[in-house]
Parts: structure tokens; C-alpha cells; sequence
């Protein structure tokens, strides 16, 4: 079962470069590249603040640069200077204004055309409130995408690949070692405890959205070098991604509206939305999981072990035992 991937999720670009770049090392060096020339093509439209399409692509951007750098840090010889800690902490404020972004949008654009007029006039004045801490979260955000350290995290990512530096292992080959590179990712979100979730408010459920992002992330470049089989599984994990993401969303709007009622102030009663929301929430639980059954199945977690396994097998010459 196939679903389309968009290019703003899917760097379609970045598997061609997996292909002609040999080595482990040259492949990561190559997604750097392509993410920190993105990261610069956003700036200008995020600081513009005309449309929140450019700050979501920002905030992919950050996610998979510090995906590649975790993944392949034993590949590669970088200073001390460029480090997850400092790229996590731009991509703390990218995630608070898009929460906002995504609160605001659900509700103005998706539930309250839903609602009775009394409901919709209730809702205004914490429309009203939310616009005004999104406000707030992104001078936050700008700060930090104006501020020297961040400017100066591009630049030295920048001035690394004029002249990269590979580990011994970042001297491999690439799809000698397709198992290894994924196989953090993939183990860590099969023991994940959030696949036990009876309750789609359980807070482990959010963690293992991150999990399955970071492994999409980490299969998508390997893409072309492994074929169809392993397409199926990039599109199963983003169905996967997207109920948990429209769980947590619901979960987010719902805990927003509550924060808004200030003690003191006279409590709003939204029946009608509460049944949206409800609604929505029981739909989208419902999908996750017949997914989930699935794709944590014994024989999913085979199949995609399988797959990268054989691959890895195409460029390995018969070892010769003593």
C-alpha cells in the first residue's frame, strides 16, 4: 500500500546523491549540504512572516539535519562547534510558533465553520489570545534565527564541506553497510513502549511519532539504492506519522482551550465542539491501530530487515574463510 510523498517531505533529490556518493561518509555529507543550503533559502520567507508554509519546511529542515548528524556521526570527523545541542535549540522555537500555527489553523480553519453561532462567538476571544502568544513565541524564533550563534552554526557547517572529514568507518561504503546505518533508528522505535498505547492521550504515543519520523528520515535517502520494497515502508511509516501527529494535535487544541479559561472567568460551555474534536480523535485512534498491528507485526520488523540485509548483499564479494 502506496502514498504519495510530497517534496516538502521527501528530498527525492538527496537519493540520487546516496547513489553517486560512494561512501558513507560523502553520502552524510551530502545530506548537510542539502539541508544547510534550505535552511538559508528559508530564512528570508520565515523572517517575512507571510505564510507559515516556510517555517514548517524550516523546522523539517532542522529535523533531518540532526538526523543525518546523529545518524552518522561515526562517519564523520566534525568540530566541536557543530553539535545537535546547538541546532535543538533553534528547532525548540521553530516547534512552539508552528504548535501555534497548527492550534489557530484547526480551529479557525477546520472545526469552528463546524459550530453554532454561540459557540463560534465564544471561541473569539481565545482566537484572540492565541494570536497574540504566537506573536510573542515568534520574536522568540526570530531572535534566535537573527542570533550569532546560529549564524555562525550555518557558516561552520558550511565551511566543513568545502573540505569534509571521514572516520576510517566514513570511508566505507555506503551500501555495505545499508543495515547498520538504519539500524539504531529502526531498533529503538520497535522496543519503543508507545506501540502498547491503550489511551490515544498516553504521551509515549508522541515519542514514538518522533521514532517514526527519525527512521523515515533515515530510510528515505537509502530509497533508490533498495527499491520498491523499501518504498512501501516509507509510506506505511508516514500514514503511521500522520494519524499520531492529527492525535497529538487534537490533544494540543483540546489542552489549549482549556489553559485559555482563566480562573475566575465564567467557563465556556463547547459541546459542539468537544463532539468534533471527540469525533476526530476516535477516527484517527481507529486507524492508528490497524497500522500499528501491522507495521509492529513479526513479520513487518523481519520484512524490513530483509529487505536492507539483501541490499547490502549486492556489493559484498563472497568472503574467502581460512
Amino acid at each position: 500500500m502506496n502514498t504519495p510523498i510530497t517534496n516538502d517531505e521527501h528530498d527525492s533529490g538527496a537519493a540520487d546523491e546516496a547513489q553517486a556518493a560512494g561512501s558513507s561518509g560523502a553520502h552524510a555529507a551530502l545530506l548537510i549540504q542539502r539541508q544547510t543550503r534550505r535552511l538559508g533559502k528559508l530564512q528570508p520567507d520565515v523572517l517575512a512572516d507571510q505564510d507559515p508554509e516556510p517555517l514548517h519546511q524550516l523546522r523539517v529542515s532542522l529535523r533531518r539535519l540532526r538526523t543525518v548528524l546523529q545518524q552518522f556521526a561515526p562517519a564523520l570527523v566534525l568540530p566541536d562547534t557543530i553539535s545537535d545541542r546547538r541546532i535543538a535549540k533553534v528547532a525548540r522555537h521553530t516547534g512552539l510558533t508552528r504548535d501555534l500555527d497548527v492550534l489557530q489553523q484547526r480551529l479557525q480553519g477546520s472545526l469552528m465553520p463546524l459550530l453554532p453561532a454561540a459557540e463560534q462567538k465564544a471561541l473569539r476571544p481565545v482566537l484572540k489570545r492565541l494570536k497574540r502568544e504566537r506573536r510573542q513565541a515568534f520574536e522568540g524564533l526570530e531572535e534566535a534565527l537573527r542570533s550569532a550563534a546560529y549564524l555562525k552554526l550555518l557558516a561552520r557547517l558550511h565551511h566543513w564541506q568545502l573540505q569534509p572529514r571521514f572516520t576510517p568507518l566514513g570511508e566505507q561504503p555506503l551500501r555495505s553497510w545499508l543495515l547498520e546505518w538504519q539500524a539504531s533508528a529502526s531498533a529503538s522505535l520497535f522496543l519503543h513502549g508507545g506501540w502498547y498505547a491503550t489511551d490515544p492521550l498516553d504521551p509515549a504515543l508522541h515519542e514514538l511519532r518522533k521514532r517514526l519520523k527519525a527512521l523515515r528520515y533515515t530510510l528515505e535517502p537509502l530509497e533508490e539504492l533498495v527499491g520498491p520494497a523499501l518504498s512501501r515502508w516509507i509510506a506505511l511509516l508516514r500514514q503511521a506519522q500522520d494519524h499520531l501527529g492529527e492525535l497529538h494535535d487534537l490533544q494540543v487544541l483540546t489542552e489549549g482551550l482549556f489553559d485559555q479559561q482563566r480562573p475566575g472567568q465564567p467557563e465556556i460551555s463547547l459541546p459542539g465542539l468537544e463532539a468534533e474534536i471527540a469525533q476526530e480523535q476516535e477516527q484517527q485512534w481507529h486507524h492508528w491501530l490497524a497500522l500499528a498491528g501491522t507495521l509492529h507485526s513479526d513479520a513487518a520488523r523481519q520484512e524490513l530487515q530483509a529487505t536492507l540485509l539483501e541490499a547490502s548483499r549486492l556489493s559484498i564479494e563472497p568472503a574467502v574463510l581460512p
